[in-house]
C-alpha cells in the first residue's frame, strides 16, 4: 500500500478572485460541475478575474482529480471527486475544492489514482474526516490526503483496470443515451400527435382535470407507529419515474390501524408530489400499478384517479409531463413549494379522439417494452461495476 500524499502531495488549494465585469475573466470549475459519477459537467462554468501571477500550477491539465473540500449534506457527504479530461491550461479550480495531481506518470497511473478515490469515497472513506458546521460540511483535506492508502501495482496493470473500468463506463453511458433518446423520441411522438397541450393547435376539445376524475391527498404518518407494515408511496421514489409497478421499490412502514379504503392505490391512478422543500420536485407525478399489492401513498402526495373514460391514462401522463404544462405548475411564483387539489383541478385538458390517443399508447407501450430490456442491461452493468470496484479497491 502507498500513502495518497506520497503519490500527489498535499492537494492545491482553488482560486476565486473577484467577480469577471468585462467577460474576459478565466473559466473556474466548481462543485456545482460535478457529478456524481465523477465526470466533469462543463455546463455553466463561471468566468471569474484573477490576477495573481502565480496561478499558471494550477490551470487544469490531463490527469488532475480535483476533490470537493467543502458542501455536502447529511445524505451526501463531501468528498467526492472527478477526473480532468477537458482543455488543458484553460480551466481554474475554486476555493471549494483542491486539486491532486499525480507527480509520476511512470509509476501511477493517474485514472488508477482517481478510481482509487471514487471507490473509497463510495465506501464512506471521507466521513471520518468531516467537519460540519451550520449546514455545510468540509473536508479536513491534509489529514485525508494523509490517511489514505492507495493498493500498489504495477502500472502495466494499473492500465489495464482503468481501461477495463473505463470501458464499463463506456456501455453504461451508451445504455443511458439510449434510455434518454427514447424519452425524446415519445415526446416528439406526442407533439407530432396532438400538438402542445398548453395552445392547443389543433383545437381539441378542452376540460379541466377535476371534471376527469377525483382527488385525495396522501396519509400522514408518525414514524414512532407500530403494528401493521404496509407499502408506502413517498417523494423519494418518485425520481425520473413514469412508471411504477414494481412495489417492492417501495418502503415499508409501520401503522397503528389500517387505513380506511381510500389511501390504497389502485392501477392507472397517478399520483403527484404535493410539498416538498425541493421546488424542482413540486408537481412531478408517475402512474402507479400496484396490482393485487396494498399500497398506500404519504401526506407529501395527491392522487389523481379517473372517472371519465374520454381520457386514457397514457395520454394523461404525458400532458402533465409536458414542459408547458410543469410550467403553468410551478410558474406562479419564486417560493411556490406546494400544489393543491384545486390548482391541479384547474388544469385543462385537450381531448383527441380515444382512437388517437390508443394509438399514442399502443405507442408507449412498445418503446417501455424497450426501455425496461435496456434497463435491465443497465442494471447488470451498475452491478459489474460495483463489483469490479469492490474487487480492484476493496
Amino acid at each position: 500500500m502507498a500513502k495518497l500524499i506520497d503519490i500527489t502531495g498535499k492537494a492545491i488549494s482553488g482560486e476565486w478572485g473577484t467577480d469577471d465585469l468585462v467577460g474576459n475573466g478565466v473559466p473556474v470549475l466548481r462543485t456545482t460541475n460535478f457529478t456524481n459519477i465523477g465526470v466533469i459537467n462543463f455546463n455553466n462554468v463561471v468566468t471569474r478575474q484573477i490576477v495573481k501571477k502565480s496561478i499558471s500550477e494550477k490551470l487544469l491539465r490531463y490527469g488532475d482529480i480535483i476533490i470537493e473540500k467543502s458542501g455536502g449534506s447529511d445524505k451526501q457527504p463531501v468528498g467526492r471527486v472527478v477526473f480532468f479530461e477537458g482543455e488543458e491550461n484553460k480551466y481554474l479550480f475554486n476555493n471549494f475544492t483542491g486539486l491532486l495531481r499525480v507527480r509520476d506518470f511512470c509509476e501511477w497511473n493517474p485514472k488508477y489514482i482517481f478510481y482509487s478515490l471514487f471507490a473509497n469515497y463510495a465506501k464512506g472513506g471521507t466521513i471520518p474526516f468531516e467537519n460540519r458546521t451550520t449546514g455545510l460540511h468540509n473536508l479536513q483535506t491534509d489529514s485525508y490526503v494523509n490517511n489514505v492508502m492507495i493498493v500498489e501495482r504495477k502500472i502495466e496493470e494499473q492500465t489495464d483496470i482503468v481501461t477495463i473500468l473505463d470501458k464499463v463506463n463506456q456501455l453504461i453511458n451508451y445504455e443511458k443515451k439510449q434510455l434518454e433518446d427514447l424519452d425524446i423520441l415519445v415526446k416528439s411522438r406526442f407533439i407530432e400527435m396532438f400538438g402542445d397541450p398548453v395552445s392547443n393547435p389543433k383545437g381539441w376539445i378542452l376540460k379541466k382535470l377535476s371534471d376527469l376524475g377525483q382527488f385525495k391527498n396522501g396519509i400522514n404518518f408518525h414514524f414512532d407507529d407500530a403494528g401493521i407494515e404496509i407499502y408506502c408511496l413517498g417523494v423519494g421514489n418518485f425520481k425520473n419515474n413514469d412508471v411504477l409497478n414494481n412495489m417492492k421499490e417501495l418502503s415499508l412502514i409501520s401503522l397503528s390501524n389500517l387505513p380506511s379504503e381510500e389511501y390504497f392505490l389502485h392501477d392507472n391512478d397517478i399520483v403527484f408530489v404535493r410539498s416538498n422543500g425541493n421546488k424542482a420536485l413540486v408537481g412531478r407525478c408517475l402512474a402507479v400499478y400496484p396490482g393485487e399489492v396494498p399500497v398506500i401513498f404519504s401526506g407529501f402526495c395527491i392522487r389523481f384517479r379517473k372517472n371519465n373514460d374520454s381520457i386514457l391514462i397514457p395520454y394523461l401522463l404525458h400532458i402533465l409531463k409536458c414542459e408547458s404544462v410543469r410550467r403553468k405548475l410551478t410558474g406562479r411564483g419564486a417560493n411556490i413549494q406546494n400544489l393543491n387539489q384545486q390548482i391541479l383541478g384547474n388544469l385543462i385538458i385537450p381531448l383527441p379522439p380515444l382512437e388517437l390517443q390508443n394509438r399514442f399508447a399502443t405507442f408507449v407501450i412498445e418503446t417501455n417494452k424497450s426501455k425496461l430490456a435496456i434497463q435491465q442491461s443497465l442494471d447488470e452493468l451498475e452491478t459489474l461495476k460495483k463489483s469490479l470496484m469492490q474487487q480492484y479497491f476493496g
